[in-house]
């Protein structure tokens, strides 16, 4: 797909200090070595010499089949000395090499006039950061999720398990969830009052989703609509269009604070296409909603609702407010 210029920017500016930390390590280790074994050095100057010697045994007439057939065995046997001198020091072979991220466009970002691989990635990934970077959404951690603020009593006498309880449930069906992630994973919806820790849990799922190396956008849902009506009515839109392709294409997307955005026909469109253009090919959801199946109803129309009761796994949140227990805490404690 296309992308904004700027996406492309800044990956090949990412790729060109890429090359350059590798090339200035190459340098330092270089320097360390030949400092303690001036051999090495003295082997290096002299393996880097042998095509201008051959350029000159040429010039001066000599036997050349003869010439380079001494040379390749001199060029052999001061390779195997420099072997042996970085293997007496316990350093690998490759050691005066750059050592690139990609060993096939040595972090060029191409390869005969085409993108490498690496740099499409780069450019995915950077293009991703970019869309999360307009939401004031953080990535959180499961370990950073406390059960001790949710009542460990049933709210009703004989109701079953108490609000801890079932949040350290869901607590571990969220890690579970993230530690066996996959781009064919099933898409959940989390349902709650504010403040239960929802968002808390969806980006502890991003954040560990993201460790494993998948793509993963995270956005509240009023700021990436703010976004994607942008790119529409400025006629961004269709020349590059990348934001709702990205949301529709990407490995994992996180919609947070459902139904907390400007509600109008558009909006609500816009919404519906992403979430059904995700479900049709399988790509994983997570929708964090404080609304009830009946207040989305009324937002959104039975279309979305009957596909998010049939498609997503529903996860409820119960509890008490605990942003509002923390801040009497953080009063409590001045």
């Amino acid at each position: 797909m296309a992308y904004n210029q700027e996406v492309y920017e800044r990956a090949a500016k990412i790729m060109e200090n890429r090359r350059l930390c590798a090339e200035q390590d190459l340098e330092k280790r270089r320097s360390e070595l030949f400092a303690g074994c001036p051999r090495a050095a003295e082997i290096e100057k002299e393996l880097t010499s042998f095509s201008l010697k051959a350029a000159k045994a040429v010039i001066m007439g000599a036997n050349i089949k003869q010439e380079l057939t001494k040379m390749k065995e001199k060029n052999l046997a001061l390779q195997n000395e420099l072997n042996a001198i970085l293997d007496e020091k316990g350093l690998p072979r490759n050691y005066l090499e750059p050592w690139y991220e990609c060993k096939i466009c040595s972090d060029k970002g191409n390869v005969d006039g085409k993108m490498c691989e690496c740099m499409k990635m780069l450019v995915k990934k950077t293009a991703y950061e970019q869309l999360n970077s307009i939401s004031p959404l953080s990535l959180s951690t499961f370990e950073g999720f406390s059960t001790n603020y949710y009542p460990d009593i049933p709210a009703e006498k004989g109701e079953g398990r108490s609000p801890r309880e079932f949040m350290t449930s869901v607590l571990n069906y969220c890690r579970k969830y993230a530690d066996s992630f996959s781009p064919r994973s099933r898409s959940m919806i989390f349902q709650g009052g504010t403040g239960l820790g929802k968002t808390h849990l969806s980006l502890a799922i991003a954040q560990r989703v993201i460790e494993q190396g998948y793509g993963v956008i995270y956005v509240s849902a009023p700021d990436i609509v703010m976004q994607l009506e942008k790119e529409h009515f400025s006629g961004r839109y269709g020349e590059t269009g990348d934001s709702e392709q990205l949301l529709t294409e990407c490995d994992l997307l996180i919609l947070d604070d459902l139904g907390t955005e400007f509600q109008t026909k558009y909006t609500v469109a816009t919404i519906y296409n992403i979430i059904n253009k995700r479900i049709l090919t399988s790509h994983p959801t997570i929708i964090s909603t404080n609304l009830s199946l009946s207040a989305m109803n009324q937002l959104y129309g039975d279309r979305m609702v009957s596909r998010v009761i049939g498609m997503l796994d529903r996860v409820e949140f119960v509890g008490n407010d605990i942003r509002q227990i923390k801040r009497r805490e953080k009063r409590t404690n001045k």
